[in-house]
C-alpha cells in the first residue's frame, strides 16, 4: 500500500463561483458538506456557469468558521456572505428558505430548488447584467443520482456538481502540466475537492479504490475538462492554455483509444465514497490525512471516460 497525503480540501458552495480552502471538512451523502449546494440560474431556470458567465470566477463566498464542524447547525444569524468587484456585500441566510423555484436545470437534471429571494436575485442580476436568481438544492424533495453507468449501486448522489461527489487531483499532475507551460497555472483552474501529494504524476487516473482515514473512495471516471481551466480565476479572462498543452498529451484518443471522449482532455479523477455518510455520523477528512491506494486499474483500458 502506498501512502499519500491530503494537502488541500476545497469547497465551492455556489457552483462556478470561487472556492473555499479549509483544513478539515465533514462529508455528506452528496460530497463535501456545502459543496455546490447553491446555483445561479438564468430567467429560464438553467444553470449559469463560468462556461458562459466567466465573471462568476470573481464571486467570493464565505461561510461561518464553525460551519465545517461535524455537528454544526445554522442559526438565524448564520449567513453565506457573497462579494464581488463593484458590488455591495450580500448576506444569504443559511436557514432553509420558504420559497421554491420550479424548472431548475443543470445538465440532464431538472427539478425544483429553494429560492433565496429577491435580494439575492437582484444582486446577481445586477452583477451579470441579465435576469438571474440564486437557488439552493432542495434535499427534502429532490434527489440527483450519480450516473449509474459510472457508479452502480445505491445511494450515490450529488447536488449541483457536474457529475460526481468528489474530484481528486494530485500536485504532481499539476506540476507535470506546469513544466510544459510557459506560464504555470494554479490548482484553482481545475476546481478539485481533494488535492493530494506524494505520488507519481497522473497516477490518480488509475486509482480504483483508496482510503482516507476510515473512508473508502472509488475512482469512477476520469474528469473531462471543459472551458473553465482556460479562465484565469483572478481576472475572469480566458485564453488557450492550459487546454492547448493538455491536448498534446491528455486527449482521450491517446489515453483510452476506442472509448468515448476521444477528442476531450482529461485531468483528475471523479470519485464516490462507499461509506454511509450522514452529517450526524461526524465523518471528517483533514489536511494531512494519509491516503492509501488499495486497488488500481491495470491500464487506462479499464477506466471510464
Amino acid at each position: 500500500m502506498m501512502a499519500v497525503k491530503v494537502t488541500s480540501i476545497l469547497i465551492y458552495p455556489i457552483k462556478s463561483c470561487r472556492g473555499i480552502s479549509v483544513s478539515e471538512a465533514p462529508l455528506s451523502s452528496t460530497g463535501v458538506r456545502w459543496d455546490r449546494q447553491w446555483l445561479v440560474v438564468n430567467s429560464k431556470g438553467r444553470a449559469c456557469t463560468q462556461r458562459v458567465e466567466p465573471k462568476l470566477a470573481l464571486v467570493q463566498v464565505e461561510l461561518p468558521q464553525d460551519a465545517f464542524a461535524a455537528a454544526w447547525k445554522p442559526t438565524n444569524t448564520s449567513y453565506l456572505v457573497i462579494r464581488a468587484p463593484g458590488m455591495d456585500e450580500l448576506k444569504v441566510s443559511l436557514c432553509r428558505p420558504s420559497q421554491t423555484c420550479d424548472g431548475v436545470s443543470v445538465w440532464e437534471w431538472s427539478g425544483s430548488a429553494l429560492d433565496e429571494g429577491d435580494e439575492a436575485s437582484k444582486w446577481f442580476t445586477n452583477y451579470l447584467g441579465k435576469p438571474s436568481r440564486l437557488v439552493r438544492f432542495n434535499e427534502e424533495l429532490e434527489t440527483r443520482p450519480v450516473e449509474p453507468s459510472y457508479a452502480p449501486g445505491p445511494g450515490f448522489r450529488i447536488m449541483f456538481s457536474d457529475g460526481a461527489p468528489f474530484l481528486l487531483v494530485s500536485q504532481e499532475s499539476l506540476d507535470s502540466l506546469n513544466e510544459r507551460l510557459e506560464e504555470p497555472v494554479p490548482i484553482n483552474r481545475f476546481r478539485p475537492n481533494i488535492l493530494v501529494d506524494g505520488c507519481e504524476p497522473f497516477s490518480e487516473d488509475l486509482w480504483k479504490e483508496i482510503r482516507i482515514e476510515s473512508l473508502t473512495f472509488s475512482g469512477i471516471k476520469l474528469c473531462s475538462r471543459c472551458k473553465v481551466p482556460t479562465i484565469n480565476q483572478e481576472t475572469a479572462v480566458s485564453a488557450s492554455e492550459p487546454t492547448e498543452t493538455l491536448m498534446k498529451f491528455r486527449l482521450g484518443k491517446d489515453l483510452c483509444p476506442g472509448k468515448k471522449g476521444q477528442g476531450m482532455v482529461f485531468f483528475g479523477q471523479n470519485m464516490v465514497c462507499h461509506d454511509n455518510l450522514h452529517e450526524e455520523n461526524g465523518k471528517i477528512i483533514k489536511v494531512g490525512d494519509p491516503v492509501y491506494v488499495l486497488k488500481t486499474f491495470s491500464s487506462y483500458d479499464e477506466t471510464s471516460t
